[in-house]
This record gives C-alpha cells, structure tokens and sequence, in this order.
C-alpha cells in the first residue's frame, strides 16, 4: 500500500504514535537493523502526520520502505534486514 504524501518517499521511516508498546519496539528492530546495515531511516508520529495516522491508525506502528509499505504491528528483523539488504 502506497503511504500518504506525509511519508517521505524514500528510505525507511516508521509510522509511530506515542504512549504505543508496539512502535518502541519496532523502534529498536529498525534502529538495530538499520545501523548494522550503515542505513539511515526516519521516524514520524502521527502528530506530525494526521492523514497517515488515519489512515493506517489500525496497523500502527507501520514500516515504509522508499514510499511502500512493507510491515506493521510487529516488524519482522529478519524480513527487514532482507528487504534492505536485497535478499
């Protein structure tokens, strides 16, 4: 599913809202995974981003990776590091 126009559409950015147990710790797994893979990535509240908190208020937190979304609720470290590795 394509993110909103609240999303940048490059890289990996995670959706998040605040006081929410699944986006800390899908904020680990990105951070762990990405600094092993010398990435960079950005996160984005809904605060900041009303329409996508909407529109994905039922996934949070939700992982886009260059404007595409790839998981949600639980992100998979495995799956990331495939996907951003090319694998």
């Amino acid at each position: 599913m394509e993110a909103s126009a609240e999303i940048p559409a490059t890289g990996v950015v995670l959706l998040t809202r605040p006081a929410c147990h699944l986006c800390e710790e899908a904020r680990l797994v990105v951070a762990r995974v990405v600094q092993e893979l010398g990435l960079e990535w950005q996160e984005v509240s809904v605060t900041e981003a009303p329409t996508a908190g909407a529109r994905f208020a039922e996934e949070l937190p939700v992982l886009f990776i260059d404007g595409v979304q790839r998981d949600f609720w639980s992100i998979d470290e495995a799956r990331l590091r495939r996907l951003l590795s090319g694998g």
